[in-house]
């Protein structure tokens, strides 16, 4: 029986794709990495200051004491434009990765003593009836992520030409969080208090 020229062609084809082994999945793409503003990549233990992209309200970030509390200090921008605060550490959730990447749970920490408190690891406090608000303080917990430290686990987003802080802590698979912004809450006394927000602060890090 004679095969038509179409049929040789079918065949061939069929063959090919039989013989042609399937393309490997690959692992998910991991997350983007945080850049500073010289465009080198954020990595763990090195020392950055968090910096407006906007001037003109505010410097760099600091703790502070605020209202009639001793402990612990706040987390606050300095009223001072031109001053680029206090060096800061990210340590991500995973202590094995050595970059700083987007969306993923890390701890913020102030290089030195927080003055009184016992840590300078940031955490979110509780809901504050005067003012409405949920400040950003130190006395964190460094690692141990899990329901036990939710307060303690920031992310770093994109945020038009910067970046923002976000309260989301993906931490505790089964815990309820509240997903919100890093933004700034000024006070009765005039300090520019970090605080979870509809209004992101716009930032970028400098190595310190």
């Amino acid at each position: 029986m004679r095969m038509g020229p179409a049929f040789v062609v079918l065949s061939f084809l069929l063959f090919a794709f039989a013989a042609k082994p399937l393309p490997r999945v690959s692992a998910a793409a991991a997350p983007e990495t945080v850049l500073d503003v010289d465009g080198k990549i954020l990595r763990t233990g090195t020392n950055y200051n968090i910096l407006p992209v906007v001037r003109g309200g505010g410097g760099g970030i600091k703790f502070i004491i605020t209202g009639h509390k001793s402990c612990p200090v706040d987390v606050v921008q300095d009223d001072y434009e031109q001053s680029d605060g206090l060096p800061l550490k990210f340590i991500p959730a995973n202590s094995k990765k050595g970059v700083i990447r987007l969306s993923t749970d890390l701890n913020i920490k102030f290089s030195g003593p927080a003055s009184c408190s016992p840590s300078a690891v940031w955490k979110v406090e509780n809901y504050d009836d005067l003012t409405g608000q949920m400040f950003i303080s130190t006395s964190g917990v460094e690692g141990n992520p899990g329901p036990e430290t939710l307060d303690n686990w920031f992310k770093i987003e994109r945020y038009g030409n910067g970046y923002k802080l976000v309260f989301c802590p993906t931490v505790c698979s089964d815990c309820e969080v509240l997903c919100r912004d890093i933004g700034i809450y000024v006070d009765g006394e005039g300090f520019r208090r970090l605080a979870l927000s509809d209004v992101p602060f716009k930032v970028m890090f400098k190595k310190f």
